[in-house]
């Protein structure tokens, strides 16, 4: 039996594709999740695996749907096997019923693994690259200092809320608890919030 698994890492993202995919090949059941990238609860992962039986095949659109670490792949993969249960990726032209396919979907999840490491490598680089030239990237700061320093004397002027200091600046309220933990030196400690 053909059982399918789809995955988007985002839930504005569409699982139409992939489920079109998976039943286009003839799977019989197919599961999903919708989740982060680095999100590894997978619950239609689990009633996946938990549903196939020896002799099945877990069918997936691309490699990547089942995660990115070639340990976490291989892992899977053997699991899998001891199970007398296959694994066949679309996109990717790997079906693990055959000699060829298991070399195959060995040798393409560790690609995957390095493209993976390969654009980590190039953000470092590039972010290094930006600081070099004084540039810190992130967030740019909500306030400059004066309007920091405004944002506090109209909290301890005890004449405004919470709420309207930050509609005023236009910043969030956490921005200006973060402000106000920043100015007291609490380091983190809770600072009772008030509207």
């Amino acid at each position: 039996m053909l059982i399918g698994y789809a995955r988007v890492s985002t839930e504005d993202q569409n699982l139409d594709l992939q489920v079109d995919a998976l039943t286009k090949v003839g799977c019989e059941k197919i599961f999903n999740d919708k989740d982060s990238r680095t999100s590894f609860s997978r619950p239609g992962l689990l009633e996946a695996l938990e549903y196939l039986r020896e002799g099945d095949t877990l069918v997936i659109w691309k490699l990547d749907r089942l995660g990115g670490k070639t340990k976490n792949l291989l892992e899977l993969f053997d699991s899998l096997q001891q199970r007398n249960i296959n694994l066949k990726s679309i996109k990717d032209s790997i079906d693990t019923g055959s000699a060829m396919g298991k070399l195959f979907f060995h040798f393409s999840s560790a690609l995957a693994e390095f493209e993976i490491d390969i654009l980590r490598e190039r953000t470092r680089a590039g972010l290094a690259a930006a600081r070099a030239r004084g540039r810190l990237g992130g967030r740019p700061k909500s306030l400059n200092e004066n309007q920091k320093q405004q944002a506090l004397d109209l909290y301890y002027s005890k004449k405004h809320t919470v709420n309207s200091i930050c509609e005023t600046l236009n910043i969030s309220k956490g921005t200006f608890y973060n402000y106000l933990k920043q100015e007291r030196g609490l380091n983190g400690k809770r600072i009772k919030e008030s509207p």
